[in-house]
């Protein structure tokens, strides 16, 4: 590898050409090992991204999930002192399953969204952005970087989009031309001067598909997400998912690939992608039924791999409950029954209580009626009366 030649000190040299080369050096690299796209920018401040973050608070569009320091999310030299440049790459991940199992009456399945197919991003992502940073080390030993993938303090969004990788789209993707929006981000920042990409310019333009399906509403408008109401952050909380949106949530345990799905931009992509992210059908698309009585241990082998498992397996056997009651299957009132009465979770055996009426019929009208003389707990109590009203309202 060369040497810089000035001492380690980044800043004691000022040719263009040279840092062209450097960062040609690092484009060669990324195709080596696997990155998909990669893009160069300036650290300069997202003062324009503060003033949408402001009003995004304001107005409780958060999920909790982000950053809480603002100023850390506009400010990249927060991060690393001295940052001058970001680096951002992609990664694309199937849209399709090859093969996948049938929904079916006694045996319906729930779906985990696509990014969530493979192994864990987060993992992938990070290996791949380690070697390019030992890469860019080796080339400039005096080189500072610090990498991140989701979970950091930039948004990979913003960061990907001043990059040129693409533009964030009406469904708040980032779209790449080439793979669309179905791509994982991650960025390094460094205080290298490597000079900077163009933005992309293309945008979705008059088109309003992703607003328009949206289950619940939360695009706002193009642009802007209330996560609060979305499908991807329903899915993910771990207390009961408010009634008016649990229909919305279909059979879906994890994410929600909807405005995605509906985007001309995903159309007829036929993609290259990482082997890691290659989709187990059993694992992406699973029995629903089995779901609910799972132990830790079988939870982890099946799912622990993957980026659904980071918050447990409660919100997902909650969500495969929901998904019984959306298919009405009858032939799993027998173990929703029983957990409504045994598992130690409120939510659960709320949840459970009302898919039980949800499903209905003389069967469920007598567990809940068993379910009201014992339990305790008010909340789920409230759920009994939730599917008694159901049952009421099927047979009047």
């Amino acid at each position: 590898m060369r040497r810089t030649g000035h001492g380690g000190d980044p800043a004691k040299v000022t040719n263009a050409a040279y840092w062209q080369q450097t960062k040609q050096a690092i484009i060669d690299y990324a195709k080596e090992i696997g990155i998909d796209k990669i893009g160069f920018a300036s650290a300069d401040p997202f003062i324009e991204l503060k003033e949408r973050l402001v009003r995004h608070r304001e107005k409780g569009y958060e999920s909790g999930f982000e950053e809480p320091d603002l100023d850390k999310r506009v400010y990249p030299e927060l991060t690393l002192a001295g940052a001058r440049s970001l680096v951002s790459i992609a990664l694309a991940y199937p849209s399709k399953l090859i093969n996948p199992p049938k929904n079916e009456p006694g045996a319906y399945r729930g779906i985990l969204s696509r990014s969530a197919w493979g192994t864990d991003y987060h993992h992938v992502l990070r290996d791949k952005l380690q070697k390019l940073a030992d890469f860019i080390k080796q080339l400039e030993p005096g080189a500072e970087i610090e990498s991140m993938v989701d979970t950091g303090s930039l948004s990979d969004r913003a960061v990907a989009e001043r990059a040129g990788l693409g533009w964030v789209g009406k469904n708040c993707a980032l779209i790449t031309p080439e793979l669309g929006s179905y791509v994982f981000l991650g960025e390094l920042l460094t205080n290298l001067p490597l000079p900077p990409d163009t933005p992309v310019e293309e945008g979705c333009g008059e088109c309003n598909l992703c607003v328009e399906a949206c289950p619940t509403g939360a695009l706002i408008q193009g642009g802007q997400l209330d996560a609060q109401k979305c499908v991807a952050y329903l899915t993910q909380v771990k207390d009961f998912i408010p009634e008016q949106y649990r229909a919305k949530i279909g059979n879906r345990l994890y994410g929600c690939d909807t405005c995605q799905t509906v985007c001309p931009h995903n159309r007829k992509k036929q993609v290259q992608y990482d082997p890691a992210f290659t989709p187990d059908p059993e694992v992406a698309k699973p029995l629903l039924v089995p779901l609910l009585t799972m132990g830790n241990k079988e939870f982890k082998e099946k799912f622990g791999h993957t980026s659904a498992a980071w918050r447990g397996k409660k919100p997902i056997q909650r969500n495969a409950i929901l998904a019984l009651a959306h298919f009405k299957d009858k032939s799993a009132l027998p173990v929703l029954i029983q957990v409504m009465k045994n598992d130690p979770r409120a939510v659960i055996r709320g949840t459970a209580a009302w898919a039980v009426g949800k499903i209905g019929g003389e069967e469920a009208q007598v567990a809940l009626e068993k379910q009201r003389e014992t339990e305790t707990d008010p909340q789920v109590l409230a759920e009994i009366e939730k599917g008694f009203a159901f049952i009421h309202q099927t047979n009047s």
